[in-house]
Order: C-alpha cells, then sequence, then structure tokens
C-alpha cells in the first residue's frame, strides 16, 4: 500500500474515535454510536488531508513516526470538531430541544 493511503486509513479512524471521544463526552454534543463514527470519519479523512497540505511535514513516509502521530492527532481533531459542529447544527435545528 502507498503512504498515502495508509494515511488515509490512518486518518479516519483516528477520526472515529475522536468523534466518538467527543460525543461520549459532550453528552449534548452526542450523536449516537453510528452519528458519531460517520461524522468523525469525514472530519478525520477532510481534515487530516487538509492538514497534510497546509503542513507537508505531516505527509512524510509511512516509517516516520512523527508524522504518523501528527497524523493521528490531525485526524483525531478534525473527527472530534467536525462532530461537534454537526451536533450543534442538528441541535439548533431541533424544535423544542435547547441545549
Amino acid at each position: 500500500m502507498s503512504a498515502a493511503l495508509i494515511n488515509l486509513i490512518v486518518q479516519i479512524l483516528a477520526g472515529v474515535a475522536g468523534g466518538n471521544a467527543t460525543g461520549s463526552t459532550v453528552k449534548n454534543l452526542d450523536l449516537g454510536v453510528l452519528g458519531n463514527s460517520v461524522a468523525g470519519a469525514i472530519g478525520g479523512g477532510v481534515g487530516g488531508q487538509l492538514l497534510q497540505i497546509l503542513v507537508p511535514m505531516l505527509a512524510g513516509g509511512s516509517n516516520d513516526i512523527g508524522a504518523l502521530l501528527g497524523t493521528i492527532v490531525g485526524g483525531g481533531a478534525s473527527g472530534a470538531v467536525l462532530t461537534a459542529i454537526v451536533a450543534l447544527v442538528k441541535n439548533a435545528m431541533s424544535p423544542g430541544q435547547h441545549a
């Protein structure tokens, strides 16, 4: 497998973890396991790719531990942020529910 594909897979998995961590930590941002996972995966993949464009050092080879850790942190944080944004929008659009 190429390094770019490995990075994308790691970003998506880290995004899923970040999304679920956000949902379980902040209860009014919980979208359920599936919702947290989907939002986190999308956030991890897209956010991680954007971070690699902005910080090219993160796109290093697959055997570089610094690049791998940066990929994990970037994907997890991006997944957490997108999950929080989606939950806030969902809560704002829900009639009768105020967080």
